[in-house]
């Protein structure tokens, strides 16, 4: 059976994750889209060249809408012309247009797999691609704090002199300035972080800003993220495509506060199996309404 994916969006994020997945040989088509044709068509000539360089043989489709037709997931990467913001609700007007440009085309193609989001702001941008497809909630997922999370990794794995990957909790909330670490949830080879620090001077509020903070460092730098975005997409791709069942930190619907918004969910081959809401602590309770409450005035000033 052959896994397709297409990607709508061929700048450095939808590139860099096209790479990711033709490198990891994760899906056997892909599908690169993007309103300037000339440029989807050499990002996917130069994926080509890397054929007979890669492990697994990929082939890449540019330009051509109707080939989302039995593809099985669609990843959203469509980005503003404008990308040193540091608030990404700054982006709204201007990715909410093109996302409600594409979709409608998406939906002629025939498209019926899970749509998977990273644009900007992407808990935002996942309500209204949700609402424009038509699609089941379960269906349509972004991102969210999956990045926010592995930048936790990353805080807490150098702070303790740990590889990140040894490290387990979640960022929650939004993919933004109002996104909280859930510390209660972060574990050291199941010992509680908190635990671990012992008598040490641990600044965890500036821990937390780091980590919110890391994407606006690296843009300052280089104009642009993309290696952490790109990967995180992969492995959700992969979750989809293989059915998984595994546990991510995504932008979800939330049906109690009606918002897409990041936590814990199982995914699967259909999108959302089921989100996990973690038992947090009366603060991180607060926290987590309080994002909810900044994704919901955004959708409201967005109509």
């Amino acid at each position: 059976m052959t896994r397709k994916v297409g990607i709508i969006g061929a700048g450095h994020v939808g590139a860099d994750v096209a790479f990711s997945l033709v490198t990891q040989g994760l899906c056997d088509v892909i599908v690169l889209l993007d309103e300037n044709e000339p440029k989807a068509a050499s990002q996917a000539l130069e994926l080509r060249d890397m054929a007979s360089l890669t492990t697994s043989r990929v082939q890449v489709i540019a330009n051509d809408y109707s080939e989302l037709g039995d593809a099985d997931v669609l990843v959203i990467a469509v980005g503003p012309k404008t990308l040193l913001r540091e608030d990404r609700l700054e982006e709204l007007a201007e990715t909410r247009a093109a996302v409600r440009e594409v979709i409608p085309r998406v939906i002629a193609s025939g498209f019926g797999g899970v749509i998977l989001n990273i644009t900007n702001p992407c808990d935002v941008i996942t309500q209204i691609i949700q609402q424009t497809s038509g699609f089941p909630d379960t269906q349509v997922f972004g991102t969210g704090t999956s990045l926010d999370t592995a930048r936790m990794k990353r805080v807490v794995g150098e702070f303790f002199g740990i590889d990140p990957k040894s490290v387990t909790g979640y960022v929650m909330g939004e993919h933004g300035e109002s996104q909280f670490v859930a510390w209660s949830t972060v574990t050291l080879g199941g010992r509680p972080v908190a635990e671990l620090a012992g008598d040490r001077d641990v600044d965890w509020a500036k821990m937390n800003d780091a980590v919110r903070g890391g994407g606006w460092e690296i843009l300052q730098g280089k104009g642009w993220t993309s290696f952490g975005i790109a990967t995180a997409t992969a492995r959700l791709v992969d979750a989809i495509l293989s059915d998984a069942h595994s546990v991510w930190p995504v932008s979800a619907w939330d049906e109690e506060l009606g918002v897409y918004i990041g936590q814990p969910a199982v995914i699967g081959k259909k999108g959302i199996v089921q989100t996990l809401q973690p038992e947090l602590t009366a603060y991180e309770g607060v926290a987590y309404h309080a994002s909810a409450r900044v994704i919901a005035a955004a959708l409201k000033s967005e109509k």
